[in-house]
C-alpha cells in the first residue's frame, strides 16, 4: 500500500468541482460535486440520529434501493436538516438539476448538506450551483482538494488522502474527502465522507467492509457530544481498475480492508484534531482489555469527557478526571489496577500505577500535554483487547463559535 497525493479525483474515472453559489457564505466557495465518468456501485453509512436531514433520507433510499450512482452534490453553510417535504422536495430538485446538467438518472444523483439546521435551500442558488460545477468539473488532484476546501463550514482546513494497493496486478486507488469540526460524537457526527475508488467489487462486499470499518473510525470520535442530524459517509465503486472482482473474505478483500482503514482512520483524526476552537488532538488508547467493546467503552468515555478535555486544553495532567471518566463508563474494571500514561512527541511519562500517582514531574507532564497531539494511554491489566478513540481539547474558542454560529 502506498500513500499518495490527492483525494476523490485520485482514483480512474473520477472527476471534482467546486463553486461559489452563495448559500450562506459571501466570500468563499459552498458547492462541490464529484463526478464518475461510468457509473458506481454505492455503499453508505449515516447518523444514528433519530432526526435525520432530508438528503440523508434521500441518499439512504437510494443507497439502500441499488441504484448506480454517478454523481454527489454536496453543498455547505445550510444543512436542510428539519425542512419537513419541502426540504426533501429540493433534494429531488438538485437531483433532477444534476442529472439535465449532467446528462445522468436522478437517481443516480447522491445529495450532501452540512451548516445551519432549520433553514430552506435557496434552491435557485442550488441550481446555478450545478450548472458551473457541470462547467467546472475535470479529474485534476487540484480540482478534487478544491472540492474538499468548498464543503468545510468551521472547518479550519481540507481533509483528504489517497492510497493504492496492488489486486491482482492492478493497480486499485481509494481516495477520500471529508469535513467535520463541531457537532461530532461517536455514533456518527456532523461529518461527511465521501470516498471513491476504481475497483472492482461487489456492492454487498462494499458495503461490508465500510460498515465494519466505521466502527473503529468515524465511530470513535467526538468533539463535543451532539451526534448531528447529517453525518454521512459514501463509498463510491466504478470498477475502472479492472481487477479481478474482489471477493468477502478472500486476501485482496483483507488488503481492501485495510487500505479504506487508513483512508477513514486518516480522516476521522482530522476531524477529531479540527474540533472547533480545538488547539490539539487528544488521542485515548485503552489497553489491558478482556473486550474490545470493554474498550471502545472505555477510551470512548475518556475522549468524551469535558473536564478531561479542558485539562488537556490547559495541559494539566488531572489524571483524576481520567480515572472519573472511566469510573461512569458503564465497563467493568478494577480502579486500583489502572495504570495510566501521558505520550506525546515530547516524551511519555506514568501518571498513576495500580490506581494511585506515582512520583511524577508535573513540569515534564505539562511540557508533553503542550504538544499539538497528546495521548493518554489507560491500562486495565485484564487481557489482551484494545481500542483507540480521538477527540480535542476544549477551548474558549469552542464557545465563541458556537455562540453565534447562525449570525
Amino acid at each position: 500500500m502506498e500513500k499518495m497525493k490527492g483525494g476523490v479525483t485520485a482514483a480512474k474515472g473520477y472527476e471534482a468541482a467546486a463553486a461559489a453559489a452563495g448559500i450562506k457564505y459571501k466570500d468563499r466557495t459552498d458547492m462541490a460535486m464529484i463526478y464518475s465518468q461510468v457509473p458506481c456501485i454505492a455503499a453508505g453509512t449515516f447518523t444514528t440520529n433519530v432526526v435525520k436531514a432530508a438528503p440523508v433520507r434521500w441518499d439512504q433510499q437510494i443507497v439502500k434501493g441499488g441504484e448506480k450512482v454517478q454523481a454527489v452534490i454536496v453543498n455547505s453553510g445550510i444543512a436542510n436538516a428539519c425542512t419537513g417535504e419541502e426540504g426533501f422536495g429540493y433534494c429531488k430538485e438538485t437531483a433532477k438539476a444534476a442529472a439535465l446538467a449532467l446528462n445522468i438518472s436522478e437517481n443516480g444523483v447522491l445529495i450532501g448538506s452540512t451548516g445551519v439546521i432549520g433553514k430552506q435551500l435557496p434552491i435557485d442558488k442550488v441550481a446555478a450551483g450545478i450548472q458551473a460545477l457541470s462547467r467546472k468539473k475535470n479529474a485534476s488532484l487540484e480540482n478534487g482538494t478544491e472540492a474538499a476546501r468548498a464543503i468545510m463550514t468551521t472547518d479550519t482546513c481540507e481533509k483528504e488522502l489517497a492510497v493504492t494497493i496492488e489486486v491482482g496486478g492492478k493497480t486499485v486507488t481509494i481516495g477520500g474527502m471529508a469535513k467535520g469540526s463541531g457537532m461530532i460524537h461517536p455514533n456518527m457526527c456532523t461529518m461527511l465522507s465521501f470516498i471513491t475508488t476504481d475497483a472492482v467489487i461487489s456492492k454487498e462486499t462494499l458495503q461490508k467492509a465500510l460498515s465494519e470499518d466505521v466502527k473503529d473510525t468515524y465511530n470513535m470520535i467526538s468533539v463535543d457530544g451532539d451526534t448531528s442530524t447529517n453525518d454521512t459517509v459514501l463509498l463510491l465503486a466504478n470498477g475502472m481498475a479492472e481487477n479481478p472482482q474482489i471477493e468477502d473474505g478472500t486476501e485482496d478483500f483483507h488488503k481492501f480492508q485495510e487500505a479504506l482503514h487508513v483512508i477513514n482512520e486518516y480522516l476521522a483524526k482530522k476531524i477529531a484534531g479540527d474540533g472547533e476552537g480545538a488547539t490539539a488532538l487528544f488521542e485515548v488508547k485503552a489497553v489491558g482489555c478482556e473486550s474490545k467493546e470493554q474498550a471502545k467503552t472505555l477510551a470512548k468515555s475518556i475522549v468524551c469527557s469535558n473536564l478531561t478535555k479542558t485539562a488537556i486544553a490547559g495541559h494539566d495532567a488531572n489524571w483524576g478526571r481520567i480515572l472519573c471518566a472511566m469510573g461512569y463508563s458503564g465497563a467493568s474494571f478494577d480502579p486500583e489496577k489502572v495504570d495510566l500514561f501521558f505520550e506525546s512527541r515530547a516524551g511519555r511519562i506514568q501518571i498513576i500505577e495500580n490506581g494511585t500517582a506515582v512520583d511524577y514531574s508535573e513540569e515534564e507532564a505539562t511540557k508533553i500535554l503542550s504538544e499539538s497531539e497528546v495521548r493518554a494511554v489507560a491500562d486495565v491489566k485484564m487481557g489482551d483487547k484494545e481500542a483507540t478513540a480521538w477527540g480535542c481539547d476544549l477551548t474558549h474558542g469552542y464557545i465563541e463559535i458556537n455562540a453565534d454560529y447562525r449570525s
